[in-house]
């Protein structure tokens, strides 16, 4: 059973499994609010184009945006100096192997224009789970042995719903993102979501799509939701 909150259409959810249809969220994507962060919970929400987003000390609050910025891996724009970088082997390029040191490293860098992270601890354990059981990956460039960036998100069957990125040296956060979209055929991906627009990721081959054409993309990609072995580049 769901309720709905007065005078907002936003819906309380509660222990059953069950999210109210993406196309009745608020203009600027809040969908619902409340339920937890189990795996169950959280891959039911990535099969239907929603993510929880909240900061430490509110509520569990879950979005659907519309439009969605997406990027597909063959649109994948690499800009010169990036790809002289690249080149420069300036980086160690892994994947999946410092998964916890990746978000918590996403957690302290803040992102989506709010005070503080966004990251809780709460949703950084939700995610460690979610990469125990086959469902979430990273990307991690280290440079002289020390992380330097990477980013982390759900992979569910052909889809990557990407969650966050960080840097601490220059261009460390966007060589992961080129290594995920031209390692997209190594790790079976057909389309990356990132959620809300930014230049910054406009800038690479992103683009927006319509809810109606996120809801296909999602029908067309994810279909047995089987956990993966992990990524290995």
């Amino acid at each position: 059973m769901l309720t709905a909150l007065l005078p907002m259409p936003v819906f309380r959810l509660i222990d059953d499994l069950i999210f109210p249809a993406t196309d009745l969220a608020e203009p600027d994507g809040l969908l619902a609010i409340g339920g937890d962060l189990s795996p169950e919970r959280l891959l039911m929400a990535y099969t239907n184009g929603i993510f929880p987003w909240y900061a430490e000390g509110e509520p569990l609050l879950w979005w659907s945006p519309a439009p969605r910025l997406v990027l597909f891996p063959e649109e994948f724009h690499l800009p010169r100096s990036l790809r002289r970088t690249i080149n420069k082997k300036k980086f160690t390029v892994t994947a999946d192997t410092a998964f916890a040191e990746v978000i918590a490293s996403c957690s302290q860098a803040g992102h989506r224009d709010v005070e503080g992270t966004w990251i809780t601890a709460a949703m950084q354990q939700a995610y460690i789970r979610l990469h125990e059981l086959g469902f979430a990956h990273s990307i991690e460039c280290w440079h002289e042995d020390t992380l330097a960036g990477g980013l982390y998100g759900v992979c569910i069957d052909s889809f990557f719903f990407g969650e966050s990125m960080f840097t601490t040296i220059t261009d460390a956060s966007k060589v992961a993102l080129a290594t995920l979209a031209n390692s997209a055929n190594a790790f079976n991906i057909a389309i990356i979501d990132c959620q809300m627009t930014t230049e910054h990721l406009v800038r690479f081959g992103a683009r927006e799509i319509s809810r109606e054409q996120f809801q296909e993309q999602l029908e067309m990609q994810i279909d047995a939701c089987k956990p993966q072995k992990k990524w290995r580049l």
